[in-house]
């Protein structure tokens, strides 16, 4: 009997387009022959499971569809969305309660990761090169001059919370910051302002099947806007990201064992993409930060490194399913 997997899509935040563009993908490419899967449409509107032209309710009790007057429970989840509530631990906290197992970072990690401070916080403190940065809340206002009395022109802000560069700014002068900070605390509560490294931008897939820890190809990404911004993410033809990455052994050791750290120090599970941007005077990498659910689009990075690695998309959701699956109780 084949186990029913659940694949969750959708989310509540403006990455949720992201989120269905990953679907396309994945559903795609999910072997269908070895499981049973179901996708389950999380909005804020409602948890449905479609079929034809009905939306099937979700039974948050014990996440079960009812169809047909059977009832469908699910062996292990696929977690598909980016930003709240599948990335940010939500979502894993309410799977944990409920003894099912999932494919990505457990609650706390899910949780600390999404937020960028904290993240290179912890990753400053084990000894993993970060930038300089200043955390804003925006109950608790900062005046621009005195965020630029700690950090240096020029700086990126974005939103400290979520991803896909939705709200990030690159800010080159002192009046371009209080407009810039605008954009960002108008996605979240809080606020990174972090120094910019001059250097090349390099993107790691790692992953955990049920034997091994896999460092996927390097990718290094060249954007044709002044940064790596959501147009040139999801616009085709905005960035040129080669894989593998055309580097010195040297470099790529450093930064392979730098995403390696990475993934055991945050105790990460399934498949993390993390960003770092090397420093070609001081020969070192400096970690930007940590994708616990990394976009599986037809223009996404992940899906270009497994392939690069000679693994079918098939086989690789497979690996992520079955190191699941593992965990069942």
């Amino acid at each position: 009997m084949k186990p029913n997997i659940a694949f969750v899509t959708g989310g509540y935040s403006g990455e949720a387009v992201i989120s269905y563009k990953s679907a396309i993908t994945i559903e795609n490419n999910i072997d269908k022959d070895k499981y049973d899967v179901y996708t389950i449409n999380i909005t804020p509107g409602g948890w449905f499971y479609s079929t034809g032209n009905d939306n099937l309710p979700v039974d948050k009790n014990d996440f079960s569809i009812n169809i047909n007057g059977t009832i469908i429970k699910f062996d292990a989840v696929l977690i598909g969305i980016h930003g709240t509530p599948g990335e940010d631990g939500k979502l894993q906290g309410y799977f944990d309660l409920l003894n099912l197992p999932y494919t990505s970072c457990d609650a706390a990690t899910s949780a600390l990761t999404f937020n960028k401070r904290y993240t290179v916080a912890i990753a400053a403190f084990s000894g993993i090169r970060v930038a300089k940065s200043v955390h804003l809340f925006r109950h608790n206002a900062i005046l621009p001059e005195e965020i630029l009395a700690q950090v240096q022109l020029p700086v990126f802000v974005k939103p400290n919370n979520g991803g896909s560069s939705i709200g990030m700014s690159k800010v080159l002068t002192p009046a371009a910051l209080p407009v810039a900070l605008e954009k960002a605390f108008n996605e979240d509560e809080q606020v990174l302002v972090e120094e910019f490294i001059k250097g090349r931008e390099f993107t790691i897939g790692v992953f955990k099947t049920k034997e091994e820890i896999i460092i996927l190809p390097v990718t290094e990404v060249i954007s044709k806007k002044d940064f790596f911004d959501y147009e040139a993410k999801y616009t085709a033809g905005m960035s040129t990201e080669v894989t593998p990455a055309q580097i010195p052994e040297g470099i790529l050791e450093k930064l392979t064992q730098n995403a390696r750290k990475v993934y055991e120090l945050f105790n990460c599970r399934g498949i993390v993409r993390m960003d770092f941007i090397y420093n070609e005077e001081n020969e070192l990498p400096y970690l930007l930060e940590i994708n616990t659910v990394p976009g599986q689009s037809e223009a996404s990075i992940v899906p270009q490194q497994v392939k690069a690695l000679n693994w079918t998309l098939k086989a690789f959701y497979s690996a992520l399913i079955d190191e699941a699956l593992l965990r069942r109780k």
